[in-house]
Order: structure tokens, then sequence, then C-alpha cells
């Protein structure tokens, strides 16, 4: 297993990250809907809108998980909060950064992943939304753009809800 190394500006990202109050808060509705619409869009079993925090990976809406969190090493998020596009296991299993974590030889049994960063306008990565299936499948550029779109209306709804915040 591949641990997933932190970003070169971590130390500043968990600080805007902190700054935004958004951890271990309550669910959000409009975020909730986003997630579900993802789910049946993809006839995926998961999917999550994660943060990712210094120690573990959080979920502010999931559907198909009852974990709340799951520790930042195994995470499949940490990985893709490192890129600036889709992250992508077509199947994990074949995947050696993957093939023996825990997430995937576990209880869990990820076959699938894919992870879109939620970049704010900071330009700081705070997580992912993501989805997860118990079966390998193939992901096509075009579903990485559709990916990409709910995941700028997540983006869009965190900063409008931290603007009001301020205020």
């Amino acid at each position: 297993m591949q641990k997933p190394p932190p970003p070169n500006n971590e130390l500043s990202r968990l600080k805007y990250l902190n700054s935004l109050q958004l951890l271990d808060t309550e669910g959000d509705i409009d975020l909730d809907r986003i997630t579900q619409f993802a789910a049946k869009l993809f006839c995926v079993p998961v999917a999550l809108i994660s943060i990712v925090d210094k120690e573990r990976q959080w979920f502010k809406s999931k559907v198909g998980l009852e974990a709340t969190q799951t520790p930042r090493d195994i995470s499949f998020c940490g990985h893709a909060i490192l890129g600036d596009s889709t992250f992508v296991v077509e199947n994990t299993l074949l995947d050696e950064r993957f093939s023996d974590n825990p997430l995937v030889t576990g209880e869990v049994s990820i076959r699938f992943y894919a992870g879109v960063p939620l970049k704010m306008l900071s330009g700081f990565k705070i997580g992912t939304l993501c989805i997860i299936d118990n079966q390998p499948r193939e992901f096509r550029k075009q579903d990485a753009e559709i990916l990409e779109k709910l995941a700028s209306k997540i983006v869009k709804t965190l900063e409008e809800k931290h603007v009001r915040t301020l205020k």
C-alpha cells in the first residue's frame, strides 16, 4: 500500500481548512443532494464529500457508507487532492498503490474509485467529491467531466456558506 504524501503546501492548506470551520459540522441538505445525485447518476453504492484533515478524511456528506471518517494514510482522497483533475482507479486490485489497502481488502471492498479535488477559490484543495464501487469499472472522459461539474457546484456552495458565516 502506498500512503498518500502530503501536498507541498500542507501547513497552509490545513490552516485554511481550519478557517472554514467545516470539520465535524452538521449535515448539509444542499451538499447531500449533490452526493445523492452523484450516486444515482453513476449507479454506484457510495458517494462522498470527503474533507482531508491532518490525520483523517472526514465525510461532510455520504451515501452508502456508515463510517464518518477513515484514517488519511489509507485514503484514496489523500491521493486525489495531490492533482488537479479527476483521480481514477478503475480496478484497485490491479493497482499496486491500493491492492493491499484495508479499504480494498477489508469489509468496504473498494474496487473502483473516482475523486475530484475540491479546489477552493484560495487555490487550496480541501477534499474531494468521490464515487466508489465494489466492482471494477471503466470511467470515460465524459464521466470525469460530469463529476468535475458536480465538484465545482460543491465548491461554490461551500464558498457561499463560508462567506455567509463571515458576515
